[in-house]
């Protein structure tokens, strides 16, 4: 069998039975065409249709989300949840709550997820899901009667060892708390490792918060170092002022750079003194305000509605905000700035056109699937300690999300070159682990 043909022909296969699924497309895309080494040399996988069987979602769940805000007008929302491979382990992935939330980019991230989930090296499958709600502007109650409602759905497709969500895009704290009381109040079970992303004091872990900026952090030095090169002294931009971006903004200041510039949906700001992390969290987790607010209250700084976050020179540039937000004008305005590596901390925030301009530039570059796995990993240490009824100290569970980000960085480079690669081909790198990976356990576990 031609192993690129039958490539082309799973992808334009996926193509057609998910149609208008461009997240999706790009997604799955971006994994086939880097597979064909790992396939010419493991023909059995070509046999069992392995590539189209992991294409397809072992289930998607679609439902209802009725509640009533605080004026009692009755509203409604799509909830979703795509449970997409349970090979390695129960299906693991956040939810996602924001307006642009669909079919398609929930199946994208799920399947984003499967590989990024293998690259971990711990036991857990691929999932994603959310809504098209939006909880900007809402308050705690409207929050809470929605949260209630969406797990009053769920909650028949969960548990500790079937499917465990965690927080993505507008899902925090809070809305996991909400989220994890209904399931307890329905089940009438404290099933601590059915929700990830707890609070400390009733089930969570220590550094699970900061695991997935630390985490690209650390992959990001990872790559520096191959080049005999690290933060200190290193400028650095930060897409996005949610919870990765504002820890991942912690921990570059921590190994010695300087985060210079941040955004958020309407705008970027640029405090060439650094940005001040303290008062970043205040906007932004106390207020609930606008990065704008950033600037009115620090002369250093100014803030722009035009251009990208990208235009502003770098050494280190860590997209952590959403999908497709880094194209290739902005790479290539990143490249000409003197770029040394992209890290990202969101999922799929290059796009393909982006990444191309990188590799042909020889800039380090890290994809989401490897870079920000420190978050589902940590989610992963949460459960061990759930199940084991323990709390590990912040130190020690750094110390294995450390270990796992280190861990996923060798894996990538030896895997690119074993499999005809430059070991700096971190996208063939990830790609291919991940997929031998779910492989072997699919092949092990027959046709299901």
């Amino acid at each position: 069998m031609n192993v690129s043909a039958h490539i082309e022909a799973v992808y334009a296969d996926v193509c057609r039975r998910n149609a208008g699924e461009r997240e999706f497309h790009q997604a799955v895309g971006e994994v086939l065409h880097t597979l064909a080494p790992a396939l010419e040399r493991h023909p059995e996988y070509l046999d069992t249709r392995i590539a189209e069987r992991m294409c397809e979602p072992e289930r998607q769940v679609i439902f209802r989300v009725p509640w009533v805000d605080d004026q009692g007008g009755v509203r409604v929302n799509r909830g979703f949840r795509v449970e997409f491979s349970s090979a390695l382990g129960p299906y693991k992935g956040g939810l996602r709550f924001h307006p642009s939330v669909d079919l398609g980019i929930v199946k994208f991230l799920g399947f984003e997820q499967i590989f990024k989930n293998a690259l971990t090296g711990l036991a857990i499958g691929g999932g994603k899901g959310g809504s098209d709600f939006d909880p900007k502007g809402r308050s705690d109650g409207e929050v809470m009667r929605f949260c209630q409602s969406f797990m009053t759905e769920l909650h028949r497709h969960l548990g500790e060892h079937t499917d465990v969500p965690a927080g993505d895009i507008g899902v925090g704290g809070r809305e996991i708390g909400y989220l994890f009381g209904q399931y307890k109040r329905i089940t009438n079970r404290f099933e601590a490792g059915v929700l990830t992303g707890k609070g400390v004091a009733w089930g969570g872990s220590h550094a699970r918060t900061e695991a997935t900026g630390y985490g690209a952090v650390y992959f990001a030095a990872e790559m520096l170092a191959t080049r005999g090169q690290d933060f200190e002294g290193r400028r650095a931009v930060v897409s996005g002022s949610g919870n990765v971006a504002v820890y991942a903004i912690e921990k570059v200041r921590a190994l010695g750079g300087s985060v210079v510039a941040c955004s958020d949906s309407g705008g970027y700001v640029v405090d060439e003194a650094g940005i001040d992390l303290e008062l970043l969290k205040e906007i932004k987790e106390v207020r609930r305000a606008r990065l704008s607010a950033y600037a009115e209250a620090k002369p250093s700084a100014r803030y722009s509605e035009r251009g990208s976050v990208f235009d502003v020179p770098c050494d280190v540039a860590l997209p952590c905000a959403t999908q497709n937000e880094l194209d290739g004008q902005d790479a290539g305005t990143l490249v000409k700035n003197g770029v040394l590596a992209v890290a990202e901390g969101a999922n799929m925030p290059c796009t393909p056109e982006a990444i191309e301009v990188f590799r042909e530039a020889d800039v380090l570059f890290g994809p989401g699937k490897a870079a920000n796995a420190g978050g589902v990993a940590t989610s992963a240490l949460e459960m061990q300690q759930n199940a084991s009824r323990e709390l590990w100290t912040f130190e020690r569970t750094e110390a294995r999300l450390a270990q796992v980000m280190r861990d996923v960085h060798t894996h990538c480079r030896a895997t690119a070159a074993a499999y005809g690669g430059t070991p700096d081909d971190y996208v063939l790198g990830a790609n291919v682990t991940g997929f031998l990976r779910v492989a072997e356990a699919m092949t092990a576990q027959g046709v299901v």
